[in-house]
């Protein structure tokens, strides 16, 4: 039981629908086993076709936010078009956005309740993920049992800096492979089909840095709080120029 579970879920609102009301579209369970090594990753995603606002953060070389950038995203075709903050869906265009998105409750449900019993772990671990364990829970999702850990508090508390997962990837020179994926002290070999899965800006390349970052945090703490230090110093140096 000390394998250790990292959750990323990719979920957006509807377009031209309720700005607080948000879809999943995709969602990875990354299990890693200490005693072997070993990596197993889990991916789905939710193929309802309607439209959903992604939001990504432009980043610099030192995983600086420098700008929001907002796309469209059909969740069944998954391509992406871009975004106009005037659309606006009609009240019965509405109406078929959530009868689509309805089955979807019950694929994430499915996908958690097979991936518990496949795997057995009781730690589960998070990155601000207090919204994602929400949307799992409206999908009927049971925690009940598990242990969730939220990485990011862990790391403000002995930092006092609220750092982003762009700028966590940084400190520990985060960066993956066909065959392994690495950072600065550790690295893990990878399956080919896990490998396949780890692409940017999807819920399995953020699984897959949250796994590097907790291990950096836990196993190599003292060079974490060392580089993480010197990145910050170069941020406000780039502040003062």
């Amino acid at each position: 039981m000390d394998n250790i579970a990292f959750l990323e879920l990719k979920y957006g609102n509807i377009y031209g629908g309720y700005p607080n009301f948000y879809a999943i579209s995709e969602v990875s369970l990354l299990v890693f086993e200490p005693t072997t090594n070993r990596i197993f990753l889990e991916s789905m995603h939710v193929g309802a076709d309607v439209d959903i606002v992604n939001v990504f953060s432009k980043t610099n070389e030192l995983g600086n936010t420098i700008g929001k950038v907002r796309e469209v995203y059909n969740m069944r075709s998954r391509r992406t078009k871009p975004y106009d903050e005037e659309f606006q869906l009609n009240e019965r265009e509405l109406d078929q956005a959530f009868y689509f998105l309805r089955p979807g409750k019950k694929w994430v449900k499915g996908f958690f309740m097979k991936n518990f019993r496949k795997y057995r772990f009781r730690d589960i671990i998070t990155f601000d993920g207090r919204r994602d364990i929400f949307l799992c829970e409206k999908s009927f999702v049971d925690f009940h049992g598990k242990f969730i850990q939220d990485l990011q508090k862990d790391i403000t508390k002995e930092t006092n800096y609220l750092f982003s997962l762009n700028k966590l990837a940084k400190v520990i020179g985060f960066s993956v492979s066909d065959t392994h994926i690495r950072s600065n002290n550790c690295q893990y070999r990878l399956h080919p089909i896990a490998a396949k899965q780890i692409v940017p800006k999807s819920a399995a390349w953020d699984a897959a840095r949250l796994l590097m970052v907790h291990q950096e945090f836990r196993e190599h703490h003292d060079d974490f709080l060392m580089k993480a230090a010197l990145l910050l110093n170069k941020i406000e140096m780039t502040k003062k120029d």
